[in-house]
């Protein structure tokens, strides 16, 4: 048994370290969300505008409306408003993405190019979960559960 370990739990050395860590969480959560708005973000871009060498699809056809989510739903992402909502709508939207394209193409998600889209899944499968957390515009606008109007 490594020396560090006594049992299932961590000696000393270590608590130390993820005690540091603790308070650290609702910072790493912001910046994970933001890089995922981000990111998704830039997805929307190239399907509506062609931006980011991607090549603008018609408004009105289904790359055009998961142009549309992927656009305002990656700004709302990260700047934390309606957060969970949204969330919900990029789970659904990666879901059937991998169903409808890259499922057909084969199971394994690296060989059908579906690999992005379960990422993004997961990545919503966690901002649903959390939220927005500290840093987002839903906790200036909505009040917390529990804390009355005024407080």
């Amino acid at each position: 048994m490594h020396p560090r370990f006594q049992g299932d739990a961590l000696i000393s050395g270590d608590k130390m370290y993820w005690k540091a860590l603790s308070g650290t969480a609702d910072y790493f959560y912001f910046v994970f969300r933001v890089f995922i708005g981000l990111l998704f973000f830039q997805h929307g871009a190239q399907k509506l505008f062609g931006w980011f060498g991607g090549e603008a699809a018609e408004l009105f056809s289904l790359m055009g409306v998961a142009g549309l989510i992927e656009f305002f739903g990656g700004l709302l992402i990260a700047i934390g408003l309606l957060t969970q909502i949204v969330a919900l709508v990029g789970i659904i939207e990666m879901a059937v993405a991998y169903l409808m394209v890259h499922f057909p193409q084969g199971i394994v998600p690296i060989m059908n190019g579906g690999e992005l889209a379960l990422l993004y899944f997961a990545a919503f499968l966690v901002i649903f979960v959390y939220g927005a957390r500290k840093f987002g515009v839903d906790n200036l606008i909505f009040k917390k559960r529990g804390q009355k109007r005024g407080q």
